[in-house]
């Protein structure tokens, strides 16, 4: 079993979690699929696709919510669901930060990838 370095994987566990704040663009999920393909780090590979996992949850209930928003549902979901999504993520950086020998894993999310 290899050692990785605690300080690098802070840094990079923080990064995938903090690139949800850019759920605009393709940033979001480009630095997760980065640090997925290119660490060896199992702790930190954990992060990459709990970020992942997150931001394809938020798309989808996002999308579900602008639909269910023509019957006046959607707007009751979509305030909760912006709050979670800035929460939870610096939930996960701060996790990430004080264990990083522990990957943060996201509650009511879809895991997919």
């Amino acid at each position: 079993m290899q050692n990785y370095d605690p300080d690098q994987r802070r840094i990079l566990s923080a990064l995938c979690h903090g690139a949800c704040f850019f759920s605009a663009t393709l940033i979001s999920v480009g630095i997760p699929i980065a640090i997925l393909f290119f660490t060896d780090d199992s702790v930190t590979k954990a992060n990459a696709k709990e970020a992942l996992n997150f931001q394809i949850t938020i798309f989808i209930l996002g999308f579900a919510s602008i639909l269910l928003s023509f019957i006046l549902i959607g707007f009751l979901l979509l305030f909760p669901l912006i709050i979670f999504s800035i929460i939870a993520p610096i939930i996960g950086i701060i996790k990430v930060l004080e264990d990083p020998s522990q990957p943060y894993r996201y509650p009511l999310i879809f895991r997919l990838v």
